[in-house]
């Protein structure tokens, strides 16, 4: 049902991964947006390559965007694209290689379709509502899925944003999980969607809607789970696109470890 809107959502992505990666190998500035966070023109122009891709395709449809101004009419509206033109900008500007553009489709305020392109690789990832979760390596298209493990699980964390209760929380499952590996932006949910780690938490205020959208479909149709710490699933296109309680990613619900 969504075929149309993923491949215009691929298409975007890849254009504006090649305009992300001239930069990212370039001298480029980095400035302070309001909030603290860094922002260069890799997010700015990404951001723009994406929504004029869109929009010419999809011209019914609203955004919400992390480097436009959000336009509260897409309240009203059953169709909101919801992009992250890289995220990860700390990670970008580490030049680590890991940082993501995300981009995603909210129906009715649940998402219908996800991808998250890695730009400096040749990886991404992609999701349908109801038709599973692939990786796009090359010229190779794998279905993937989470593993089954309960035991001797691995925890991604981030490389700039963890917080102390995500450590705590750690420790005090140390009985069970064993390994606590680092990597930056979505590559953590794809991570545990590819059945290569269990766990993630993020259990402060500082993502927002666009942080998580395309990353939650990839890792529910990869038979994951993603939720609020209280056990609820993230609904989108909201008034608050803050994620203020935080999240857990786990490969399955008896890992939901709090």
């Amino acid at each position: 049902m969504w075929n149309n809107e993923l491949k215009a959502a691929i298409e975007a992505g890849l254009k504006a991964k090649e305009k992300i990666m001239e930069i990212y190998n370039t001298l480029f500035d980095v400035e302070i947006k309001d909030d603290n966070s860094p922002v260069t023109l890799a997010d700015k122009t990404a951001d723009k390559m994406i929504r004029e891709h869109l929009s010419k395709l999809f011209p019914d449809y609203a955004f919400l965007t992390e480097e436009s101004e959000d336009d509260i009419r897409r309240l009203d509206n059953d169709h909101v694209w919801i992009v992250d033109p890289v995220d990860g900008t700390k990670d970008f500007v580490a030049r680590d290689n890991e940082f993501t553009t995300n981009i995603a489709l909210s129906y009715k305020n649940e998402i219908v379709v996800g991808i998250v392109i890695i730009p400096a690789s040749d990886e991404y990832y992609y999701a349908i509502k109801g038709e599973g979760a692939f990786k796009v390596k090359g010229d190779i298209v794998t279905r993937i899925h989470v593993n089954d493990k309960v035991n001797d699980l691995t925890v991604l964390t981030s490389r700039f944003h963890v917080c102390q209760n995500e450590l705590d929380m750690i420790e005090k499952h140390s009985d069970r999980i064993k390994n606590v590996k680092c990597f930056g932006s979505s590559i953590k949910a794809c991570k545990i969607a590819s059945g290569l780690a269990e766990i993630s938490y993020r259990l402060s205020s500082g993502t927002k809607e666009w942080d998580t959208a395309a990353i939650q479909i990839i890792v529910e149709e990869a038979g994951g789970v993603f939720v609020k710490p209280n056990g609820e699933r993230m609904f989108y296109n909201r008034k608050d696109v803050y994620n203020r309680e935080g999240y857990i990613i786990t490969n399955r619900k008896e890992n939901i470890l709090l």
